[in-house]
């Protein structure tokens, strides 16, 4: 079965809205990291507002240039979870039908690698509630942005987790990677 990863920048204050605030941070450490998390991972899951953002960037990116990730982002496989979608511009990119929770079941009982999410937000709340969500990795950045904290209040969704792993950068990103506890 695959996995599905939510993988998300943040700020010590919360924030993951428009993460240009990451760019300073972005290291060959980083780069590294985010490479081998996408070469693990064949299929991207998003909501509308994370579809929005990247679908406006990644395809105006140069797709010959390896650093910029620009080629798999544009070509890999990718499913927006969203009522209002209906035609996506973007390429290879599906918009997923129906209960969200039965069509992630479905996604991830598909063969292939694991399935990539980016954001947190009502997507992410509704497959962690479900326990769909096998793993979160907070990069976690070492700057303030002021403004509202997570782009959705997850007022309703309880669970408890464990560390897995922790990769301290030196530019003082800290990536913190939890599991669900089975326990």
């Amino acid at each position: 079965m695959r996995k599905l990863i939510n993988s998300t920048y943040i700020t010590l204050d919360g924030v993951i809205e428009n993460p240009m605030w990451t760019a300073p941070y972005f290291d060959e450490e980083a780069a590294s990291l985010a490479g081998a998390q996408t070469e693990a991972a064949d299929a991207m899951l998003m909501g509308r507002a994370t579809y929005d953002g990247f679908s406006s960037v990644w395809p105006n990116m140069d797709e010959s240039d390896p650093t910029t990730g620009a080629a798999y982002f544009n070509n890999v496989k990718k499913y927006v979870a969203s009522t209002t979608l209906s035609n996506p511009t973007w390429n290879n990119t599906e918009v997923l039908q129906g209960d969200l929770v039965e069509a992630v079941t479905a996604l991830k009982a598909q063969e292939g690698r694991n399935i990539i999410q980016y954001g947190f937000g009502s997507v992410t709340a509704q497959l962690i509630r479900a326990g769909l969500v096998d793993e979160v990795r907070f990069w976690i950045h070492p700057v303030l942005e002021g403004g509202p904290s997570l782009s959705a209040p997850l007022t309703d969704v309880k669970g408890s987790f464990d560390l897995v792993d922790t990769r301290v950068h030196k530019s003082g990103v800290i990536v913190a990677s939890y599991q669900p506890k089975t326990s």
